[in-house]
């Protein structure tokens, strides 16, 4: 199978990980050459160190099969891990539907609607395939389908999904899908018992952790995804479901103050 990543960040390259773990070609694109190459290195790095816990045998055989060059016109998978922005998506895939006649374009957004995304592009290609990160790591794929998506190409991407190890859930395409529109809303109900005073984070995660089984609690979670992240999607999901999403003023504050989360050294908690 030949596939395309367009997006060589976080996301992207936990992707192109998996993609070529498991003996797949990957053609990793991305908007410049600076950033073409801190994607090629940070799967170069991923892979290693798949390679020294033992899951992995051959980092540089798998390295080998990914390449950064033109879109392969006889590509089977197309996914763009792009930030969330739908007039951008819509861009990218696009541009890979004429590129490639034949992939299923899919989109890794956590959030935004399917149906939007697939407008004006060959719609019965289109579908959500949201990985979760660390991709490696991760065994959840949410795959979402709007009306518009040809089934046989719904049942094809799972497959794939499963043969690369994860396990798939179905969601209709529904502002935050299942696994978000959860998320977020513990995600900001423990925002607001911290505002409130209720308790401090840390016992607020170990409830959950502890109480709930949770691995991780809803602050420390929403350090590792990003504050401003977290905040993008909960206003989207107010925007569409209504102000029980709405957004602590904390959070606003925090992202305000550049407290981002693990990728700043400051959230809810510091690294």
């Amino acid at each position: 199978m030949k596939a395309v990543v367009i997006g060589g960040g976080t996301m992207g390259a936990g992707i192109v990980h998996v993609l070529l773990a498991h003996g797949h070609e990957v053609t990793l694109s991305e908007a410049d050459a600076e950033r073409v190459e801190q994607g090629r290195l940070a799967v170069k790095r991923s892979l290693d160190k798949a390679q020294e816990k033992g899951k992995l045998a051959d980092a540089e055989a798998a390295f080998a099969n990914l390449s950064t060059g033109e879109l392969p016109a006889d590509a089977d998978l197309v996914v763009e891990a792009v930030p969330e922005n739908v007039p951008l998506k819509q861009k990218v895939l696009g541009n890979a539907a004429e590129k490639c006649p034949n992939a299923i374009l899919a989109s890794n957004t956590s959030s935004l609607s399917i149906s939007e995304i697939a407008a004006g592009l060959p719609g019965e290609r289109v579908l959500g395939m949201h990985f979760f990160n660390p991709v490696p790591v991760q065994q959840l794929v949410e795959l979402v389908h709007h009306e518009g998506v040809d089934p046989a190409n719904v049942a094809k991407a799972r497959t794939w999904a499963e043969e690369w190890g994860k396990t798939v859930i179905e969601v209709r395409d529904s502002p935050g899908f299942a696994t978000s529109r959860l998320g977020v809303a513990v995600g900001m109900e423990a925002i607001r018992m911290l505002e409130e005073g209720v308790a401090s984070a840390a016992d607020i995660d170990t409830g959950m952790k502890l109480g709930y089984r949770w691995p991780m609690g809803p602050l420390e979670l929403t350090d590792l995804v990003g504050l401003d992240v977290r905040l993008a999607i909960a206003e989207h999901l107010a925007a569409h479901l209504g102000p029980r999403f709405e957004p602590p003023q904390l959070l606003r504050d925090k992202v305000a103050r550049g407290e981002l989360g693990k990728k700043t050294g400051q959230g809810f908690f510091s690294w």
